[in-house]
C-alpha cells in the first residue's frame, strides 16, 4: 500500500517505539529483586544504577551511527545498510541482550554475574533506548524540520510516558513478580522495534497542514497521560481487581491506535490535494474518471513537495545555503563553538539537578513521613509531569518562534528558572511540598529534554544532530552523579544520626535543594547569554526560512 511509505506512517511507527522504548525508566520495579538475588547492598545497587543513567543518555555511538548510515543528500538512493532502521535494530539487539542476561541472572538460570559485568549488561539494556530515541527524533527532524519543536516534544513525551505504560504492563501480566518483568522488558520493546523498523523513514516532504495533523498527535498524547494520571490515582486510592486491569490495559492500547486513523486522515488530505494540484496545472475541471486515474498514477509516487513561487524558491535556495553554511557543523566543530558548551552548561545545571531529584525522590518523601503510598504516587505522576514539559516546551516554543522569530535559548532560561523555583519549594519542606515541587521540577526538566535536542537541530545544522545533542546529553549522568553523589548524598550522610544513617525532617535534604536551586539560577544565566548570541541567528536564518516556507 502507498500509504505505507508516507511520513505520516513513518511517525505513527516512531510514536509506537518510543511508547515502549523507556524501561531504564522502570528501574525501581526490579532493582529490589536485583539487590535481594545478586547479593548487593545499596552502596553497590547505587553504582549499578549510575551505570543505568549512563547508558540511558550518553547517546554518542547512536548518533555516530545514525549520521553513517543516512545519507544527508541522497536519503532515497541507500543500499542494503542504510536507513534509519539499521539504528533501530542495533538498539533492538542490545536491549535484548541486556535484558535477558539480567533475567536469567535473577532468576537462576545463570551465576549471578560480577558487579562489573552486571553493570555493564545494565548499561547495554538501558544504552538501547538511545538508538530509538536517537533514530525518532532525528526522523521527525528532517520529516518535519519547520515544526521541530512540536514533533520532538511528541516523541519525547512519548518517550516520558514509556515508563508509565511500562508499569502498567508489568501490574497487568506479571502478577507483582519482578523477575517475570525482567524478561518482558527484553521480549517486548526488542518485538515492537523488529517489527515497526522498517517504516521508520526520513522523507523530504513539506505541507501547510503539517501543523494541523501534528497538533491532532499532540492532542492524542494529552489524551493518553490523562488517561494514564486517572488510572495511576486510582490504584493508589484502591487496589483494583485483575480484571479491572486487564480492561484499563485494553483501552490504553486501543487509546494507542488512534495515531494510525490521524495518518490515514493526512494521507487522504495529501493524495487529494496533489490530484487537485494536476488537474489545476492542466487546466482541467475534476471528474471521477480522470480523478480515479490520477490517484492510480500517484501510488508509484514516493513522495512529493509543494514548491512555493517562483521567488520564493530563489529567496529560500539562497537561505538554505546560507544555513548550510553558517549551522550544518560536525561534532569537532560544533565542539569548538561556544555556543555548544553554553547548552552543555546550561543542560548541566538543569537536567543534572532534575535527574538528582529524581533519583532521591523517594528518600525526600520519607525523610518528610509521606506514606509509601504517597511516595509511589509521586514517582508515577513524576512521568505524567515530565511528559507535560517535554511536550508543552516544544509545542509552545515553536508557536513564538512561527509568529515572532522568537530564540528558543529563551526558553531553556525559562524552564531553569522554574527548576530553580521547584528546588527551592523541596528545600522548604513546608507540608505536602513534594507535590508542587515535584510538578516544578519534573515540568522544566521534561521541557529541557525537548528543547535541547531542537535547539541544536537549528544552531548547528540537522547533518549531526543526532551526535552533537547526544554528546550535550552527557550532561545529564555527569550532573546527576555530581549532585546526586557529592552534594545530596555527602551532605544526608554528615547530618543523618538515626539508625544506619538515616535522617528525618527537613534538614536532611534543605541545604542539598538550595545549592541546587542556585546553580539552577545560574544556568539561567547562562541560557540568556545563549538567547542574546543567537536570537540575531535565529532572526536572519531560522525564522526567515519558515517565513518562505
Amino acid at each position: 500500500m502507498e500509504i505505507v511509505n508516507t511520513k505520516w506512517i513513518a511517525t505513527v511507527a516512531s510514536i509506537w517505539i518510543q511508547s515502549s522504548a523507556g524501561s531504564s525508566y522502570t528501574f525501581g520495579i526490579y532493582s529490589s529483586i536485583l539487590k535481594s538475588s545478586q547479593g548487593y547492598d545499596q552502596s553497590t545497587l547505587d553504582t549499578v544504577s549510575v551505570f543505568k543513567d549512563i547508558g540511558a543518555n550518553a547517546g554518542i555511538l547512536s548518533g555516530l551511527l545514525y549520521s553513517a548510515v543516512t545519507l544527508q543528500n541522497n536519503r532515497r538512493r541507500l543500499g542494503l545498510f542504510g536507513g534509519p532502521w539499521v539504528v533501530l535494530l542495533a538498539g533492538a539487539i542490545q536491549s535484548f541482550l541486556g535484558y535477558f542476561v539480567m533475567w536469567a541472572s535473577v532468576v537462576g538460570l545463570i551465576r549471578p554475574l560480577p558487579v562489573a559485568a552486571m553493570c555493564f549488561f545494565t548499561w547495554m539494556a538501558a544504552h538501547a533506548q538511545t538508538f530509538s530515541n536517537t533514530t525518532n527524533v532525528v526522523s521527525g527532524i528532517h520529516n518535519f524540520g519547520d515544526y521541530g519543536g512540536t514533533i520532538v516534544g511528541i516523541m519525547k513525551g512519548f518517550l516520558g510516558l514509556s515508563g508509565a505504560i511500562l508499569i502498567q504492563f508489568y501490574e497487568t501480566v506479571c502478577n507483582g513478580d519482578p523477575g517475570t518483568f525482567l524478561l518482558l522488558l527484553a521480549l517486548t520493546p526488542t518485538l515492537v522495534c523488529l517489527l515497526l523498523m522498517s517504516l521508520v523513514r526520513n522523507f523530504d516532504t513539506n505541507t501547510k497542514d503539517d501543523r494541523k495533523y501534528l497538533n491532532a498527535f499532540s492532542a492524542v498524547s494529552l489524551i493518553n497521560a490523562a488517561y494514564l494520571t486517572i488510572i495511576i490515582i486510582l490504584e493508589n486510592i484502591n487496589s483494583l481487581p485483575s480484571w479491572a486491569r486487564i480492561g484499563t490495559f485494553t483501552v490504553l492500547l486501543l487509546l494507542f491506535a488512534l495515531p494510525l486513523g490521524i495518518a490515514v486522515r493526512a494521507h487522504r488530505e495529501d493524495s487529494d490535494r496533489y490530484a487537485q494540484t494536476l488537474l489545476e496545472e492542466r487546466g482541467s475541471k475534476p471528474n471521477p474518471v480522470i480523478y480515479s486515474e490520477i490517484c492510480k498514477a500517484e501510488d508509484s509516487i514516493d513522495y512529493y513537495h509543494e514548491l512555493p513561487s517562483e521567488e520564493g524558491q530563489a529567496k529560500a535556495a539562497s537561505d538554505d545555503e546560507r544555513l548550510s553554511d553558517e549551522a550544518n557543523m560536525n561534532l569537532f566543530q560544533a565542539l569548538c563553538s561556544v555556543n555548544f558548551w553554553l547548552l552543555f552548561i546550561a543542560m548541566f545545571c538543569g537536567l543534572g539537578s532534575g535527574l538528582a531529584m529524581i533519583n532521591n525522590i523517594s528518600q525526600i518523601g520519607e525523610s518528610l513521613d509521606y506514606t509509601a503510598t504517597e511516595r509511589n504516587s509521586l514517582v508515577s505522576l513524576f512521568s505524567i509531569w515530565n511528559f507535560l514539559g517535554r511536550f508543552g516546551a516544544g509545542f509552545v516554543s515553536d508557536i513564538f518562534l512561527h509568529r515572532g522569530g522568537c530564540a528558543r535559548p529563551l526558553f531553556v532560561a525559562i524552564t531553569l528558572a522554574i527548576m530553580a523555583a521547584g528546588h527551592i519549594v523541596v528545600a522548604a519542606g513546608f507540608s505536602k511540598n513534594l507535590y508542587l515541587g515535584s510538578v516544578l521540577v519534573g515540568v522544566a526538566y521534561g521541557s529541557q529534554w525537548s528543547l535541547m535536542p531542537t535547539i541544536t537541530s537549528e544552531i548547528f545544522g540537522v547533518g549531526h544532530v543526532g551526535t552533537i545533542f547526544n554528546t550535550i546529553a552527557i550532561a545529564s549522568p555527569v550532573g546527576s552523579y555530581t549532585f546526586s553523589v557529592r552534594v545530596i548524598g555527602f551532605i544526608y550522610d554528615k547530618v543523618g544520626s538515626g539508625e544506619d544513617n538515616t535522617c528525618f525532617g527537613s534538614r536532611c535534604f534543605m541545604l542539598s535543594f538550595m545549592i541546587m536551586a542556585s546553580v539552577a539560577f545560574f544556568g539561567v544565566l547562562v541560557a540568556l547569554l545563549l538567547f542574546f548570541r543567537t536570537r540575531r541567528f535565529y532572526k536572519a536564518v531560522v525564522f526567515r526560512r519558515l517565513r518562505h516556507f
